[in-house]
């Protein structure tokens, strides 16, 4: 069948704060890092060997994962790390890099393999990518999808025949000088004689170093666009829009954890909610051990995550609560991201909650 090769060693800058003290792959979607969700779609497209580089609180990975037994996968970890006078530091070696370390230390890559970045929530026909791969011959394929012109300079740009093989490629153009509207998805599909062409022990990338390679080495390159959901959580507002539209129920396959007590409304284990005094229009997810004191306003789509306290007269608009945090009575918080220790708007703009710059005030429900 084939490989999975999961990326996951990038330090998620661009998502910062959410990626403050956890790994990328790691944030949450419906209470699940959006890698489950991954590894889930690989093995019901029969992909159950599955690599996955890490760095970056790799443990937290790990820790989690561990060998993948949960999901029916084996999952195996290759560490990119320097010592650095007696302390060992991540050091990421790219994408191209990461994998070309795996192959010369094992061979893990024997055959067809699908790479990954891991922070997408994607419901790629993963079969039928490959078939097509296959059907064509081609040493390589990345999956590619048209996206508005308006947005091409977000993204790494693929410029194809009309057959789909790859002539060139334009790293976040402006619109005016794009030659496509054809939006690489971190998905590539590789034979092994790939990463013959990657330098061993060098830092080396898929997108802006191994790819150009493979054009001027005219290897059968080609791109694939076929329509899916590809729901990129590159930066913080991004993160915001997914859970918005999976809270809406717009994403195949995933299904709000909790019982559904009203329509719209899924309830976890062990909540304090007074029904009668409290006004909630869905979809909106409580978790466990969640307490909302009368007066309260929840407005979905909206996540409140487990052992979070509402206390009376806050509303809470279109925003998602990790666990353990309490908004403070009569507050407002209208699409925001609110942790125990700090807030984002869909912009993107921070706030810690002691700062006295700001009006809104919240905490730690464990406090």
């Amino acid at each position: 069948m084939a490989k999975g090769m999961i990326l996951a060693a990038g330090q998620g800058t661009r998502v910062r704060p959410l990626t403050r003290d956890i790994p990328k792959p790691m944030v949450p979607i419906l209470g699940k890092p959006v890698m489950e969700f991954l590894i889930g779609h690989l093995a019901r497209h029969g992909i159950t060997e599955i690599m996955v580089n890490v760095a970056w609180h790799h443990h937290k990975i790990e820790e989690y994962f561990g060998d993948g037994r949960r999901w029916g996968v084996q999952i195996g970890y290759s560490y990119e790390g320097v010592r650095d006078q007696g302390e060992i530091l991540p050091k990421p070696m790219g994408s191209a890099g990461g994998m070309r370390r795996i192959q010369d230390f094992s061979g893990f890559f024997d055959e067809t393999t699908l790479v990954l970045c891991g922070d997408a929530l994607i419901d790629l026909d993963i079969t039928a990518a490959l078939a097509e791969h296959h059907a064509k011959q081609a040493m390589a394929s990345v999956i590619a999808m048209d996206v508005p012109l308006a947005n091409v300079q977000s993204y790494g740009i693929v410029v194809a025949a009309a057959d789909g093989r790859i002539q060139s490629f334009q790293e976040k153009p402006a619109p005016t000088e794009a030659k496509s509207t054809l939006a690489s998805t971190g998905i590539y599909i590789f034979e092994p004689a790939v990463l013959d062409l990657v330098p061993a022990g060098t830092v080396y990338d898929i997108g802006s170093q191994l790819f150009p390679d493979l054009v001027a080495h005219d290897v059968p390159f080609f791109a694939q666009n076929r329509p899916f959901n590809w729901l990129d959580i590159g930066r913080v507002g991004d993160y915001w829009s997914v859970l918005q539209q999976v809270l809406r129920g717009e994403v195949a396959d995933m299904t709000m954890p909790g019982r559904e007590i009203k329509p719209g409304i899924w309830v976890g284990l062990n909540t304090s909610i007074p029904w009668q005094q409290v006004n909630i229009e869905g979809p909106v997810f409580i978790g466990s051990s969640v307490r909302i004191d009368p007066g309260v306003t929840i407005v979905g789509p909206a996540w409140i995550g487990h052992g979070s306290h509402l206390r009376s007269g806050c509303t809470v608009v279109r925003s998602i609560l990790f666990e353990y945090t309490r908004i403070a009575a009569d507050m407002r918080f209208n699409e925001m991201i609110v942790s125990p220790d700090y807030c984002v708007d869909r912009r993107g703009d921070t706030l810690y909650h002691d700062d006295d710059a700001t009006q809104l005030r919240w905490g730690d429900a464990r406090a």
